[in-house]
């Protein structure tokens, strides 16, 4: 019997490593993104982690514990009640805009629609077109109403997986906030393993990064939640406490942001008769409540970390685009960490051809 030379039994070794760290991936796919985020949840809370440990007396259960109850509180409860609340009100705007449909528009445009700068005379004329031909303004409202109803449908179905998805997100957090000493050391060991001393300052510089993300975005949302009350007050909407948690919230979700917030403010005030009122909130929302996610987030983050604005700015964006929600953090985190490795390297090329003495 022919016996397996040393060089086949590497190859053997090497390929059933292969085989069992590709099951180890496929297995851990589905839930990349939730763990991910769980990660980044644990290295930018692990402050407030010593100081839960200090009252819970060392005792890493429950501190973890804590924590999560903390989250569950402050993320998934508020979640789920503006996830119902959402639902409701895309059943109660179709409500009020089937009576439309059935009795028509009135023969004449309100006076401050008529009145609007430069495209008001051209609103009225519409308008009265409209009024005189029934099928064109249901086809009008088809139009309107489909797409907007799928949008708002579509926007209920994400909040309610990303509920899902948090409680999930939670669940890791329990298990990694509890053995968090040992994956750390964990990390510090196979990072100085891999690169050495530059593995380990990759690895200082990728914690810096996600905090500073973390911080950009927690920071930014309670910028636009004050911004936000402040137009609420002016404007007299009612429960402002309410709605600025919400739109705190709602901030940190990517492209819809607070939108829907100030927009359902708006939109409650035109249909209570104050139009005046509703026209500033809109303006106050596009000019004030959204601009401020464009300048705040991006200054934030590159003062808590070494990561240059417009690196930060591509890989808020870029890292959105490819990763979803995760990427607010993994954009800016690569674009770090492959900055360093190309400074490494030029510095590395410069020293190999100085000429020696």
């Amino acid at each position: 019997m022919q016996q397996i030379t040393s060089a086949q039994k590497q190859i053997i070794q090497t390929a059933i490593v292969a085989l069992l760290l590709i099951g180890c991936v496929a297995v851990l796919l589905p839930f990349t993104g939730t763990l991910m985020f769980a990660v980044v949840i644990c290295v930018t809370t692990a402050p407030l982690r010593d100081q839960l440990l200090k009252l819970c007396r060392g005792r890493s259960h429950l501190a973890a514990l804590v924590m999560s109850l903390l989250l569950v509180v402050l993320l998934v409860a508020p979640l789920a009640l503006l996830s119902g609340t959402l639902a409701e009100g895309v059943e109660s705007a179709l409500r009020y805009l089937r009576p439309m449909l059935e009795s028509g528009l009135s023969a004449d445009p309100p006076k401050w629609l008529s009145e609007f700068p430069v495209i008001g005379s051209s609103i009225e004329t519409y308008w009265h077109k409209l009024a005189a031909s029934r099928e064109e303004m249901n086809s009008l409202l088809r139009q309107l109403i489909d797409p907007t109803r799928k949008m708002a449908l579509a926007t209920v179905s994400i909040l309610g997986q990303g509920l899902l998805q948090l409680m999930l997100v939670i669940f890791f957090v329990f298990f990694i906030f509890r053995d968090s000493e040992k994956y750390a050391a964990a990390m510090r060991n196979g990072a100085h393993k891999l690169a050495g001393n530059l593995g380990e300052r990759m690895l200082k510089l990728a914690e810096g990064t996600v905090t500073g993300v973390m911080i950009g975005i927690v920071g930014t949302a309670a910028a636009q939640a004050v911004v936000a009350m402040i137009g609420y007050a002016i404007a007299g909407v009612p429960g402002v406490a309410m709605l600025t948690f919400t739109t705190f919230i709602f901030s940190m979700i990517p492209v819809i942001g607070a939108t829907l917030i100030w927009l359902g403010a708006a939109l409650w005030l035109y249909d209570s008769g104050q139009t005046g009122w509703a026209i500033f909130m809109l303006l106050w929302g596009m000019f004030g409540i959204s601009s401020v996610d464009n300048f705040v987030k991006p200054i934030l983050i590159s003062r808590t970390s070494s990561l240059p604005l417009l690196l930060i700015v591509v890989g808020i964006f870029g890292g959105v685009l490819v990763f979803g929600f995760i990427g607010l953090f993994l954009g800016p985190m690569l674009l770090a960490l492959g900055q360093v490795l190309i400074r490494e390297w030029l510095a590395l090329t410069e020293y190999e051809e100085s000429p020696s003495i």
